[in-house]
This record gives C-alpha cells, structure tokens and sequence, in this order.
C-alpha cells in the first residue's frame, strides 16, 4: 500500500513541471531576442538528449525492452518534441501571446477526447466538469478581450491549435509504454530520435546570426532553458504520466498562467486582485474534480 508522500508524489511532479515551463515564457524571451526560435529548437532538444544519454549510459539502462518500441519512440518524438515545439514557436510568432495562452486550453480537451477514442480515458462527469471550470478560470484570468482573432493571426492561431493537439496526442498514447520502459529511458528515446530533424535544423537556423557576438550570459540562458525548462520538466511530466491519468497530466497545464501571474507579482510588483482568486480558484477546483477519483484508489 501506498503512503500518503508517494500517493502525491506525481501531483508535485506535475507541478514542478508546469513551474518550469512557467519560467519558459519569461526567459526565453531573453533568448528569442538573440536566438532564432528554430535554433532554440534545436539546441534545446540536442542538450536533452545529449544529457539524457549521458544519466542513462551511468545507470546502464540505455535499451528498449522491445524492439517495436524503437519505431513507437520514433512516431511520439514528433508529436511529443518536433511538431510539439516548431509549431509552438512559429505559431507564437505568428499570433499575440494572449492568443497562444487562451489557445492552449484545448490541450486537456484534446488529451481527454483522444483518451476516449483509444480506451485510456473514460468520459466521466466529474472530468469534463472538471476540465470546464478550469478553463473557465485561465480564461478569466488572461480576459479575452486582450486577443484579437484575426485574419493577420489566422495562421499562428491555427499552429498553435495543431500544437495543443500533438501535445494531447503524445499525452493520450503515450502512457503504456512509457510505464513499461520508464520515465528516464522513454523521454531519452523520444528526444534522440526528435534532435535527427531538430538539431540539424538549429544549426542551419543559427548560421543566420553572428555567434561570436553572443555574450556567456546569453549562452547560460539557452543552457537554463535545454535542462530546467526542458530536460526537468519532460522528464517530471513522463514520470507523473506512468502514474496518473493522461487527463490528469493534461489539466495541470492550467496552472501555467496562475504560476505566471505570481511570478510577475514576485518579481515586476504586480497586484493579486479579485479576479486571480475567483481564476484560481476555479482552477484549483477544476484540478480536484478531474484527479479526485484517482485520489480514492490510492489512500
């Protein structure tokens, strides 16, 4: 039987994983304004890897239990990394911010729908509700109005809209042989067979700019971001994914915007207001309906 400690475990996992994606959109502004965003790409898959192969060749756990598993790792490391994360950044540059953050709440929709499709998920009500008022409270917080659909983002809304669905996609199928390989091993192999298109890329993108000018400072930054911002939270979200339901992992995608604003009220001064408690707290209830169940099984 479980303890309490490792009946939670995953839920700090998850968000720990949604505290480093949270300090993506704040650092890797500083990146993107030196670093063309395909060689962020690739230098943030290629250090992953890199640093993946390294941990798993020490712990002597470098091969896939089964063969076909190699050609599964293949087809998620672009639905999980490639597409996930090209799509991502040509999407941002093409659309507002408030757009891609409005955008991203069909990420649990996506994952629960697809979940239904497969057999992984079932439709409870409790999820879908679940998954409902969080949306409600991401939306509330990051207020609508400051979007604008338009004909001039059409094309980034509809990347980032593609982007969600790879990430729901990989979320969705991916749990069983991820628990049967293991968190470390699995994340190793989809980031090795992502860095064959990424890497190559990068490197072609960053010959656009003069490297030499690029201060270690910037280069510490673009190191944050391939192992605290990359490596840490696939990892987190791979290791929670063998434990949890993939709806579960999916909706604490919604705390994102929360763990944004405290950060800004942390280190710009911003005020917490009415609005970010009624958000969080919708948000939060959100998160308890839709992990609830699995909550019973495990005390």
């Amino acid at each position: 039987m479980k303890t309490r400690e490792e009946s939670l475990a995953p839920y700090f996992a998850l968000l720990g994983v949604q505290v480093c994606f949270g300090s993506l959109a704040v650092i890797g502004k500083v990146a993107l304004a030196v670093i063309p965003p395909v060689a962020l790409v690739g230098f943030r898959v290629g250090i992953t890897a890199l640093v993946l192969i390294i941990v798993q060749t020490f712990r002597g756990r470098i091969w896939l239990k089964e063969r076909s598993d190699y050609w599964t790792f293949a087809l998620l490391s672009v639905v999980a990394v490639t597409a996930n994360q090209l799509l991502f950044v040509t999407g941002l540059s093409l659309t507002k911010a408030s757009n891609t953050s409005l955008l991203a709440v069909t990420i649990p929709i996506f994952t629960l729908t697809i979940g239904a499709m497969i057999g992984s998920e079932k439709l409870q009500r409790q999820k879908i509700i679940g998954i409902i008022l969080a949306a409600i409270g991401v939306i509330l917080l990051i207020d609508p109005r400051k979007a604008s659909f338009s004909d001039e983002t059409t094309v980034g809304d509809l990347l980032i809209i593609l982007n969600s669905l790879s990430y729901g996609i990989y979320v969705a199928i991916s749990k069983d042989i991820v628990t049967r390989n293991g968190a470390f091993r699995s994340i190793m192999w989809i980031f090795v067979f992502a860095s064959i298109i990424c890497v190559p890329a990068g490197f072609w993108s960053l010959s656009s700019i003069d490297t030499s000018s690029v201060s270690i400072s910037l280069w510490l930054i673009v190191l944050y971001i391939a192992v605290g911002a990359t490596t840490a939270p696939y990892f987190l979200n791979a290791w929670a994914l063998a434990r949890v339901n993939p709806s579960t992992v999916a909706v604490f995608v919604y705390l994102q915007p929360l763990i944004g604003f405290v950060l800004a009220v942390v280190f710009i001064g911003e005020q917490i207001d009415l609005k970010f408690i009624l958000a969080a707290g919708l948000v939060f209830v959100g998160l308890f309906l839709v992990i609830k169940k699995f909550t019973r099984i495990e005390t």
